[in-house]
């Protein structure tokens, strides 16, 4: 048994409500998604990062969600974004031959269920899951370092400024109702900030800042 939730990430995005940057408690003007860059885990210079999993690990956390409840291959992807708070998506490319393996392997059986493949973990797939508790359990100590990385420093700033303008916003436009002169003052400081944004990434890092006054 683990000693721990094992999917505690949650921890690091307390300031975005109770689905952290990905999820509804972001604030339902973003579609419910957050800055897509969550889910890009990307490096300098917009680059995609070195995958999240090394290799021959997904298959361990794909039985850790199966033991959950069985799943179809769309709904292992959606469960595992959703446990790493919209951080990672795994592609189908890595998920649907790692399923196929699995079921090779004799830890998982598929059962063709309203025209999907539903697959659900085996008395084998329970056994070999303890065996390697220690292997799942360095697995996800490194995803908590990872995501830990990823949400503090200088992104933890970004992140908590980013959810009070979102909190900010919307618990205003809530109170005052959709007829509210000040919607269109914000929303054209809204489209400001966003095109400074936007420069800001292209900007020097020894350049002066932008004026922050902005004319209402």
């Amino acid at each position: 048994m683990s000693r721990h939730d094992d999917w505690d990430f949650g921890q690091f995005f307390s300031g975005f409500g109770s689905r952290g940057p990905g999820g509804p408690g972001f604030g339902a003007g973003f579609g419910g998604r957050g800055p897509k860059a969550w889910k890009q885990w990307t490096g300098a210079g917009g680059r995609r990062r070195a995958p999240i999993f090394e290799s021959g690990e997904l298959k361990f956390i794909i039985l850790r969600l199966l033991r959950e409840k069985p799943r179809h291959g769309y709904d292992v992807i959606k469960a595992l974004e959703e446990k790493m708070w919209g951080c990672y998506t795994p592609s189908a490319g890595a998920v649907y031959p790692t399923l196929q393996l699995l079921e090779d392997q004799g830890y998982v059986r598929a059962v063709e269920t309203d025209g999907k493949k539903v697959y659900h973990i085996t008395p084998e797939g329970e056994r070999f899951l303890e065996e390697n508790r220690h292997t799942l359990d360095d697995i996800f100590e490194r995803l908590r370092d990872t995501v830990r990385d990823f949400a503090g420093g200088a992104m933890g700033d970004l992140n908590h400024a980013f959810s009070r303008l979102a909190t900010t916003t919307y618990k205003r436009v809530w109170r005052g109702g959709p007829g509210h002169p000040a919607i269109k003052r914000v929303s054209a400081i809204l489209h400001r900030a966003a095109d400074e944004i936007e420069r800001a990434w292209d900007t020097p890092e020894d350049a002066a800042p932008p004026s922050s006054e902005t004319p209402i």
